[in-house]
């Protein structure tokens, strides 16, 4: 049963307390982006976002017990097994994607999305996107996941901020 605009309201508070507690709990291991000498990164994000977006290396990615918050249609996406996840400005990184730039570029995208929706609407649509259409399909996802597949593919660096808030249609 999809969640109701009032029913997110009321739990909103308490996913976004949890949020920021994980990122307190980790803020000692968090370094800024642009500190891990990815080559390509400059070339597509700003250096204010590189210094200010940060990420930590954890050996598993600490992820919101969502089906005791009360979403329980979310509990296979909790099971899943990803290399990354992003909480406002700070995402989190498993051993084994340390290294991976195109997944540091895609988390990048989450942290510009925060940003430009705000928590709240940036997890109102990310559950609306999970809900209806799965992980993979989500728009905010699925934008993260083009905009990654361009910058592996093309040698033509583009404003990566700007990008994604045309499609964001947000200023």
């Amino acid at each position: 049963m999809p969640i109701t605009p009032e029913e997110f309201r009321a739990k909103f508070p308490i996913l976004i307390g949890w949020i920021n507690r994980a990122i307190s709990e980790n803020s000692s291991l968090a370094r800024p982006v642009g500190s891990l000498g990815f080559r390509r990164l400059a070339d597509y994000f700003s250096p204010s976002i590189l210094a200010s977006a940060k990420v930590v290396h954890v050996d598993r990615l600490p992820m919101p017990p969502l089906s005791q918050m009360g979403f329980t249609q979310f509990t296979e996406w909790e099971r899943i097994e990803y290399g990354g996840i992003t909480y406002l400005d700070t995402f989190f990184v498993t051993p084994k994607e340390v290294a991976n730039e195109p997944l540091h570029f895609h988390e990048l995208v989450h942290v510009i999305q925060w940003r430009a929706l705000g928590p709240e609407r940036f997890i109102a649509q990310y559950a609306d996107g999970l809900e209806r259409l799965g992980y993979r399909s989500g728009p905010l996802e699925a934008m993260a996941y083009d905009l990654e597949e361009r910058f592996k593919s093309s040698p033509t660096a583009f404003d990566v901020e700007k990008e994604v808030r045309r499609l964001l249609k947000a200023p």
